[in-house]
């Protein structure tokens, strides 16, 4: 090697890391302390915050899910029907309506909800009478 010639230095690509930095740290506002003002500790938190955001979207459907069937089963036993036997009177019935829908009748309108629960009950009435005529 030749003594007396210098190398140039390296590059340090600053503003894309800059913008990397600023962008994690923008991303991490209203963390509690250290979380949202260094970035090592910001780009850690950031990255679990994202992966429970996409976890708990599905998660989300299944919970809603759930609350309606509690609110519906709650619904319909206060009319004289469980859950499941609601369910086979809607289908019975041809009633399309899904739960969302029917639980949200049952809380904001109990006399529309009232009547879906007496049309599932004819339904069911004339389901056993056609059972017991073919047998």
């Amino acid at each position: 090697m030749i003594r007396g010639t210098t190398t140039m230095p390296r590059a340090s690509n600053a503003p894309a890391s800059r913008a990397r930095r600023k962008r994690v740290l923008k991303k991490a506002k209203g963390y509690r302390g250290r979380r949202s003002k260094l970035f090592r500790y910001a780009k850690d938190a950031t990255m679990k915050a994202q992966y429970w955001a996409y976890r708990d979207r599905k998660t989300r459907k299944r919970t809603f899910r759930y609350l309606w069937i509690q609110r519906l089963n709650a619904a319909a036993r206060a009319n004289g029907l469980t859950y499941s036997r609601f369910a086979e009177g809607l289908k019975a019935a041809g009633i399309g309506l899904d739960r969302k829908v029917l639980a949200d009748l049952a809380v904001s309108d109990e006399n529309a909800f009232k009547s879906i629960v007496d049309q599932a009950k004819s339904a069911l009435e004339d389901k056993s009478k056609s059972k017991k005529k073919a047998a």
